[in-house]
């Protein structure tokens, strides 16, 4: 259980990084913290 719960944390913080990364170098700084958020969010709404 703790080794999965440790993998599907990695996976949050991972399309936290790949949604933002889609900003990066475009000045949009809150953009970017809101789709990472909304990415974030919706990964951890599926851990049980």
């Amino acid at each position: 259980m703790e080794n999965t719960l440790g993998l599907e944390i990695i996976e949050v913080v991972e399309k936290a990084a790949i949604a933002s990364a889609k900003w990066m170098g475009k000045g949009e700084k809150n953009t970017a913290d809101q789709v990472a958020v909304e990415a974030m969010r919706e990964r951890m709404n599926k851990i049980y």
